[in-house]
């Protein structure tokens, strides 16, 4: 038996014992069930398995603590009433807020952060990785590590401005179809019913082949796609609203639609909103790089994480994982936005923790 494996095992052990001393019940339960099954993995894969756990749990413990720190660093930056919501948030909301905040870093400053212009051929064709190229290379000799800086920006930047279009076509019918009612309500209604009977995907397919591949065609479709979702929350929504008292005063003394929408009802439907554009900025995103991995999103030489993942797909059969970087690229941020949703519709549902 290794050093290593007698102070892996030691450590836990001690770290468990000090968590039951002190009480604290879920940490304790947390380490001693990582001692257990990395005592069943230590008999499987010996050693070289417990260093896998090793690293997953190193980089598991320096995820939480950078949550927690960008939530510390958040509260003392923000005023009063905000910094006491950001207090509030769990490690997986400050987790999604980290992640996103570099994404953003990364698509504005992508220029500056990449030490190479996205279609610039600096090497051969899948060059392995060295002190110039910390991915290596693509199958036109690109810079792999540079391409994921400039995807952040066009990927993302593409789905955040068709997630816009989309939320305020949806919203702005929503609200017009809950204040006005009657026929502009059915005819609204039944039209998104038709948009959300076909699948998205198809949808997509079948406008893209037919008007091309423009990145204005893009947005425009992919708004329309995905407008409806937000018509039907919207709607159902601000329909609760229009119905309460305060409405009826409003329309009493004489206010029109757009005075009750903008200060009546939009004001109070704005926390199930948020959340709905986190939501749709997921399904948006995932549906670009989709299109852009069957080879109608964002065309070439453009950087896309989508499409590359489907350039360097024949790596995956020499063992090499490039491919899966922007792969990852893009889990990560769903995952992330999800995480930060999860937090909103928590704190909009009004359930309070106990």
């Amino acid at each position: 038996m290794s050093v290593f494996v007698i102070g892996y095992y030691a450590a836990l052990i001690a770290a468990s014992c000090l968590a039951a001393y002190f009480n604290y019940r879920r940490t304790f339960m947390l380490l001693f069930s990582l001692t257990l099954v990395s005592f069943v993995l230590g008999i499987i894969g010996g050693t070289p398995a417990l260093r896998v756990v090793t690293i997953f749990a190193g980089a598991l413990a320096l995820a939480v603590g950078t949550s927690y720190a960008f939530k510390e660093f958040l509260v003392q930056i923000a005023r009063p009433n905000l910094a006491k919501e950001l207090r509030t948030a769990p490690l997986t909301a400050s987790f999604g807020m980290f992640v996103i905040f570099t994404y953003a870093i990364a698509g504005i400053f992508a220029p500056v952060i990449a030490p190479h212009g996205e279609a610039e051929v600096i090497a051969s064709a899948f060059a392995p990785p060295d002190a110039n190229m910390l991915l290596g290379a693509d199958q036109l000799g690109r810079d792999v590590f540079s391409r994921i800086i400039y995807g952040a920006r066009n990927t993302v930047g593409l789905a955040l401005t068709a997630t816009i279009l989309a939320f305020l076509m949806g919203a702005l019918a929503g609200l017009l179809a809950a204040v006005k009612g009657g026929w502009f309500d059915q005819i609204m209604g039944r039209a998104a019913d038709v948009i959300m009977s076909v699948p998205s995907l198809i949808f997509a397919l079948l406008m893209l082949s037919i008007f091309g591949t423009s990145l204005v065609v893009i947005v425009i479709v992919v708004a329309v796609i995905y407008s409806p979702r937000v018509f039907r929350l919207t709607r159902a929504v601000a329909g609760n609203i229009v119905v309460m008292d305060y409405i009826e005063a409003a329309k009493l003394r004489g206010e029109g639609d757009w005075y009750l929408i903008r200060r009546e009802i939009l004001p109070n439907s704005m926390s199930p909103l948020i959340a709905e554009f986190g939501l749709e900025f997921c399904f948006v995103f995932l549906l670009i790089a989709g299109l852009s991995f069957l080879g109608l999103g964002i065309q070439p030489p453009t950087a896309d994480w989508g499409s590359m993942v489907r350039e360097n797909a024949t790596l995956i059969s020499f063992g090499d994982i490039t491919p899966l970087i922007p792969a990852a690229a893009i889990a990560l941020l769903t995952v992330a936005v999800n995480f930060v949703v999860d937090w909103m519709l928590f704190r909009s549902s009004g359930l309070k923790e106990h």
